[in-house]
């Protein structure tokens, strides 16, 4: 006998559009007491953001933390570049600017 299948709920993040907020589900809102683990969807129709105060319509779906930023139809595009998290992009951009850094360095070294 096998187990049935429990999906977890994808816990996407959402943003205020007026103050740039994310209301996270992992960690909820301790300023209105809601617990964390509380999706969007299940927060109370007279929530505000806690920063500026905007309705909850003000607030954009973001996806969940670690994906790929970008449009999804976009994603394939490129040289894979787009497939990256923004936490891999960062990684690339900052390394390869230390890489090139070094080797300009490196030139004192020559006689």
């Amino acid at each position: 006998m096998s187990e049935p299948v429990v999906e977890t709920p994808v816990l996407d993040r959402y943003e205020c559009r007026a103050c740039g907020y994310v209301y996270e589900p992992e960690k909820g809102d301790d300023k209105h007491d809601i617990p964390s683990g509380t999706l969007f969807a299940e927060l109370p129709i007279n929530w505000r953001c806690p920063v500026c105060s905007a309705k909850k319509t003000a607030f954009a779906n973001i996806a969940p933390a670690g994906t790929a930023s970008g449009f999804k139809e976009n994603l394939g595009y490129g040289l894979g570049v787009n497939n990256l998290t923004p936490t891999q992009k960062n990684i690339l951009i900052f390394g390869a600017l230390a890489l090139g850094f070094l080797f300009f360095i490196s030139l004192y070294g020559l006689q």
